[in-house]
């Protein structure tokens, strides 16, 4: 296997770089100027692709100055068709493009963009896009535009997006930011279900247009988090009726179905998907604890399996209206379920100082639930005059319920004093929640800057009903156990409003706002305690300076405040005591933790390739983070570890992300990003949280056009995380997949490898003042898929005449 794969890393090189001098330098030239639609201001940085006319890679990539201006040369004679792109803004495609010998230089002259919530039509039916697209405050990732992101899933498409890393349960975070939130259209995706995990592992790839990686959020955006991953979903604004239809399935027993279409007509588009997920998972652990105590020293070595079967659906609908020139409606639902069938097991060995074992531990573990959420959302937009003022309303509706149920068999060897235990855990969540915006927006000097104000309001009730019953073998029924049963309630409002203003003109651009949340929380418990934290105001700024200069450079600044709200994951005190020797809880007494945020970035620009390093500097106070302390049970040698959150001091954070992309040829492209992040934590709650760590994260990825209508695609990622009391150690993944398309384009067949070198590995290390935790796992994400892909339409292409040519000055 590993000559096999030095095999292809070589084969993968040889035709990175000896292909690079495929295109010989020629005299063909597309120029033009790209401005907005509404007051035909100048777009500088707006991203240019051109792609020979077939080709799914863009030959070559580039951005327009300051005055949205761009030249693109040295090109073969040929058919082109060219791409316009910038953030906030929905794509143009102009097709048709010929260049001659005799006629070799082609000016398209004003190309305008619209905003994308105004646009409810591209220019052409079919836009291919470039994988990575840069901002000042972010990066975005064009889900269509990459073969590992066809007939899967959020989670797969989210482990390839750059900055973004996925830990081994599909949570999401973006590399450097300890407290990340994850959109769906600009909402909120956490209000949404109990487990967002469960929602990306259903939400198929197919329905999603663009995933955004923003590192500076604006101001309209909620300050919770230091992070958005926000993913769009497709609007299905194409004329006529079109979709596609998937299905998949793997070795390992994994397989998905989905399929979406969507509808458009004069005034009014219809979109919808469905998919159906089924996944079996498996793998085992170990578990080394060490724990020093004055008087005595011993040992746990614990080992575990489990095997659990998923599977679950989600249904989305929308509508999109345009009631009239100025008025515009748009209606979305969404469905999500999921069900979870798990059985573990974990061996205990308790060890002396000597390291012989005194006894031993056997535990059983089953499980059964269930979750299900329901969204609604509707947003009304109107423009209120011709220079582009705009008032929109937002509404919001989820609900989600969750159900839980496990059993906990426990026995014991080597000992008479410790006897069996039997005990079920049935935990019933609910949550609800209704969030209302209402915005607006207007360009006030010469359209060269525009001004946003907004308020917003989100409501949220949580009810965690908790009840445990342990089994009374001489009676052979269970009895309620009072002392750990519970429930628990917790209310939040959230009241909030913001202003921002944006000025872009000769290559600067200036974003500043300021946003100000009022939140007020209670909660209490079915024990008769009761918890209300006093009211608090949050006030967030936000300050953007970008600049474009000599046609290829761009550079950033933006600061930013976070925070950091304590909810009911961790305010909840709640004993889980499934494991009587790791026991952990919440804290009610918990307080919101704020970030300052310093972000520098660079981009430089070429006709073959791409470079945009990323310098960040963050400084939190408060920080919430999950912590670990060992107590010896009095009379015995017997530890008990306790897991709780605190505000356990302060964290200074520096981080250094590199992302670049090269495109030798039309039919090649490699891209890379790499981070690494300088940690220092302080605290004065517990000594051994004082510490210095640097965490990384490195991906590779390679792409190629075949002949007879093949393309394969190839993405390698590693990450190795620092924590506030140890390390989190990854292996290296990996995805290789290889795409044939029949019947004209419309039915394509993928094959996928995914961690073709090993199974997934996790290493954790753990450290405090009187323990010492090593735990290694391993899980089944090696496997095989095989997916097919039909469009129940061939796509038309609609051709675009260019403007009378004008030679440049």
């Amino acid at each position: 296997m590993g000559k096999l794969l030095l095999r292809l890393c070589f084969v993968s090189l040889a035709l990175l770089f000896g292909t690079s001098t495929a295109f010989a330098a020629e005299k063909g030239i597309i120029s033009g100027k790209v401005v907005e639609e509404v007051g035909g201001l100048p777009i500088p940085s707006a991203v240019i692709s051109v792609y020979i006319d077939g080709s799914e890679q863009p030959v070559i990539t580039s951005a327009t100055d300051e005055d949205g201006r761009f030249s693109i040369k040295n090109l073969k004679p040929g058919n082109y068709n060219i791409r316009v792109s910038f953030i906030g803004y929905a794509p143009l495609k102009v097709n048709g493009i010929a260049l001659t010998e005799k006629d070799y230089d082609k000016n398209l002259g004003a190309l305008k963009l619209s905003s994308e919530q105004n646009s409810l039509q591209e220019v052409t039916i079919t836009v291919q896009k470039p994988p990575i697209e840069f901002g000042a405050d972010g990066v975005t990732y064009n889900v269509g535009s990459t073969l590992l992101a066809e007939g899967s899933t959020a989670t797969d498409v989210l482990k390839n997006v750059p900055m973004v890393q996925v830990d081994i349960d599909g949570n999401a975070t973006i590399a450097g930011k300890r407290n990340t939130r994850v959109f769906i259209d600009g909402k909120p995706s956490d209000y949404m279900t109990s487990n967002i995990a469960d929602l990306l592992n259903v939400l198929p790839s197919d329905a999603i247009d663009k995933i955004e990686v923003l590192t500076n959020p604006p101001s309209k955006y909620s300050g919770d988090g230091e992070g958005i991953i926000n993913i769009v979903m497709k609007k299905g604004f194409k004329v006529g009726f079109n979709g596609n239809a998937g299905i998949a399935g793997g070795l390992q027993g994994n397989g998905n179905t989905n399929a979406n279409a969507s509808y458009r007509g004069k005034s009014y588009a219809l979109n919808g998907s469905a998919a159906y997920r089924y996944n079996v998972s498996k793998g085992d652990s170990h578990n080394f604890r060490e724990n020093f105590f004055p008087d005595t020293t011993f040992y746990y070595d614990q080992y575990g399996a489990y095997k659990n079967h998923n599977n679950g659906g989600n249904f989305r609908l929308g509508l999109d209206w345009t009631i009239s020139p100025k008025q515009s409606l748009r209606l979305s639902t969404n469905y999500n379920l999921n069900n979870t069938n798990s059985n573990s097991s974990t061996d205990l060995h308790y060890l002396d100082e000597t390291r012989i074992e005194s006894r031993l531990r056997n535990q059983l573990n089953t499980g059964n639930g269930n979750s299900n959420n329901f969204i609604f959302n509707t947003d009304y937009d109107l423009q209120t005059d011709t220079s582009g003022g705009k008032i929109s309303l937002g509404l919001n509706f989820n609900t989600n319920k969750n159900i839980d149920f496990r059993s906990y068999n426990t026995t014991y060897a080597q000992t008479s004093t410790l006897k069996p235990s039997l005990q079920q855990n049935n935990n019933n969540t609910g949550n609800h929640g209704l969030n209302v915006t209402l915005d607006y927006e207007k360009p006030i000097f010469k359209k060269r800057d525009r001004i946003e104000a907004g308020l917003a309001f989100s409501y949220r009730k949580n009810d965690n009903d908790l009840l445990i019953e342990n089994f009374n073998f001489a009676t052979q029924q269970f009895i309620h156990n009072n002392k750990l049963s519970n429930q628990f309630l917790y209310n939040e409002n959230i009241g909030a409003a913001y202003a921002s203003y944006n000025y872009r003109n000769v290559g600067w651009g200036i974003k500043t706002g300021v946003r100000a949340e009022l939140t007020d929380v209670a909660f209490d418990l079915s024990t008769g305690d009761n918890y209300n934290v006093k009211p608090y105001l949050s006030v967030f700024p936000n300050l953007s300076l970008n600049r474009f200069y000599r046609k290829r450079y761009n550079i950033g600044a933006t600061y930013s405040i976070r925070i950091n709200r304590p909810r009911e994951n961790t305010l909840n005190p709640q004993v889980n005591n499934v494991d009587t020797l790791n026991i952990s809880y919440g804290n009610p007494n918990l307080s919101p933790a704020y970030t300052h945020q310093f972000d520098i970035n660079f981009g430089a620009f070429g006709q073959k390739w791409s470079f945009n390093p990323r310098l960040s500097y963050s400084t939190s106070q408060g920080v919430i983070e999950r912590y670990r302390t060992v107590t010896l049970i009095p009379g015995s040698n017997t530890a008990r570890s306790e897991n709780t959150f605190d505000n356990v001091g302060t964290n200074n954070s520096l981080s250094l992300i590199l992302i670049g992309n090269y495109r030798p040829t039309n039919k090649i492209s490699a891209n890379g990003n790499f981070s690494v992040i300088q940690s220092n934590y302080k605290s004065q709650l517990n000594s051994s949280l004082n510490r210095d760590g640097i965490s990384f994260r490195a991906a590779i990825g390679l792409s190629m056009q075949l002949p007879f209508k093949t393309a394969f695609e190839s993405n390698l990622n590693y990450a190795n995380n620092a924590n506030a009391q140890g390390r989190n150690k990854g292996s290296m993944t990996s995805n290789f997949s290889a795409r044939k398309a029949f019947l004209g384009n419309r039915l394509n067949l993928r094959v996928t490898i995914n961690d073709i070198l090993g199974n997934r590995t996790n290493t954790f290390f753990n450290e405090g003042q009187n323990f010492r935790v090593e735990n290694y796992s391993t899980n089944n994400t090696q496997n095989f898929t095989f997916s097919l892909n039909y469009r129940f339409t061939k796509i038309k292409v609609n051709k675009i005449p260019p403007p009378p040519l004008a030679k440049p000055h």
